[in-house]
């Protein structure tokens, strides 16, 4: 890869469509930051492979941690709540922090990689499990979110035109990022060394992300693709029909425009509760497949397979949601993701190896697919301007979501797998029905009526 931070002096015009709404055309991506774009998706892809295994091969390194530091199982899904509550909440203030130009990009994920590092010490010599929440579920959670609205953020910048298949392929780094990380956790690290394999993935995890970051670059305000018209269909048919199905927002929608809509509430409540459902999935799918009675290396496996199924499933739903509309895929994946917590029950129960990692792989494909969706939507719905701030708002729910693994241990002890299972996979199914009354704000009070210079009546006379 070639780059300079010295970028071209290239002209560009400010156009207004219909609605109001402004495009800033002329300048390429070499122009504006010395190399093509797909490096904002290549990169951003990388570093959130880099915070990956901090949420999806956690629950894998359990049992050694509860081994090693005889830190209660509970503590530990209560640590990874924290987590997510951190993650979550750092979203809408570093994404204020960024559209205000307070927070460059490349700081972000500069910070970002330091609570990497600094989780995954934690975790390896905490002498107290206080000492492990501060470090890994605060300090490590708040890096990742700062990685993550970052980088979901950046490729949506980068391609208004199509952003959907773009936006799940780097989602779904978060996921597979995690596979290899998850048969270390659980098939080589022990009692005996486990801390110099936590400091090693965490020096490298946190140098991904420093190493990808460094090379971020934002485009200007209302920036466009000059290959693209905003005002005319484009002659390229993947950006034809990604625009005819999923129409740009009518304009740049501050915070509390956006919020104003009332879309953002229900996005939040969506996200909410989907991503709840999988979170638990992540948490307790290891136990469930033990307790079914298959042996360790097999529920590894399923995690993996979990995992893999929930980074390439963001990618196809966003490449799917350009071609059929992401709305009726977000209903789609609801659906999905709820009915495969039953199969899960249903294999667990018949102690079926074959059906219990189908239907693994199922609820990995929902349990991904609804991220990306999300954030397609916001930009979508409210533009790119202000969208990290936007999803940060969105995003928040995993205050409430990140509950999905220490509520879920209260669940579990209260009505065993069974129920616990059972209750997550209604709330998938309602939030879907939630899901159907989405609409993008302000397009139907936009249309634009020429009237008639000569009424009715005139012209008969």
């Amino acid at each position: 890869m070639t780059t300079t931070d010295v970028t071209q002096v290239a002209s560009y015009r400010e156009v207004t469509d219909r609605n109001g709404r402004v495009y800033r055309v002329g300048e390429s991506d070499i122009d504006i930051m010395g190399r093509k774009r797909k490096w904002m998706v290549i990169l951003p892809w990388v570093g959130m492979m880099g915070i990956s295994s901090a949420e999806y091969a956690f629950a894998s390194a359990e049992d050694t941690l509860h081994e090693a530091h005889h830190w209660s199982s509970g503590s530990i899904y209560w640590m990874m709540t924290v987590w997510v509550f951190c993650q979550a909440a750092v979203a809408f203030p570093a994404g204020r922090l960024r559209e205000n130009g307070k927070l460059p990009a490349r700081w972000a994920m500069m910070l970002g990689a330091a609570g990497t590092l600094m989780g995954y010490l934690s975790l390896a010599y905490a002498p107290h499990v206080a000492i492990a929440f501060f470090g890994f579920g605060m300090f490590s959670g708040m890096g990742a979110g700062m990685v993550y609205a970052t980088c979901v953020n950046m490729v949506g910048k980068w391609y208004p035109e199509r952003k959907g298949g773009k936006t799940g392929f780097v989602n779904g780094g978060f996921a597979y990022g995690s596979v290899p990380f998850v048969f270390i956790f659980t098939g080589f690290m022990d009692g005996s060394n486990f801390r110099w394999v936590l400091v090693a993935v965490g020096v490298f995890l946190a140098g991904v992300v420093a190493v990808a970051g460094f090379y971020f670059r934002d485009p200007p305000k209302n920036w466009w693709p000059p290959s693209v018209d905003p005002l005319n269909p484009p002659e390229d048919p993947r950006a034809r029909r990604a625009l005819e199905k999923n129409p740009p927002a009518d304009k740049q929608y501050s915070p509390l425009e956006a919020w104003k809509t009332g879309r953002v509430a229900l996005l939040w409540f969506c996200l909410a509760c989907t991503s709840g459902v999988n979170i638990f999935g992540i948490a307790f799918q290891v136990d469930i497949g033990e307790d079914a009675g298959f042996a360790g290396g097999i529920v590894a496996t399923a995690m993996s397979l979990k995992a893999i199924v929930n980074g390439t499933g963001r990618g196809v739903i966003g490449w799917l949601s350009d071609l059929y509309g992401r709305k009726l895929c977000l209903l789609y994946v609801c659906a999905i993701l709820g009915l495969a917590q039953f199969g899960i029950i249903w294999s667990a129960e018949m102690k079926n190896l074959t059906l219990f990692l189908i239907f693994s792989a199922i609820s990995g494909f929902g349990g991904g697919a609804i991220f990306p969706m999300f954030a397609a939507l916001t930009a979508d719905y409210f533009g790119e301007n202000n969208n990290a701030t936007n999803y940060g708002m969105v995003y928040s729910s995993k205050l409430v979501s990140g509950l999905g693994a220490g509520m879920g241990s209260v669940v579990v002890g209260a009505w065993g797998y069974n129920g616990a299972f059972t209750l997550a996979g209604c709330i998938s199914i309602f939030a879907g029905f939630m899901a159907l009354f989405l609409s993008p704000p302000g397009r139907n009070n936009k249309r634009r009526i020429t009237p008639n210079p000569q009424p009715l009546g005139e012209e008969m006379t």
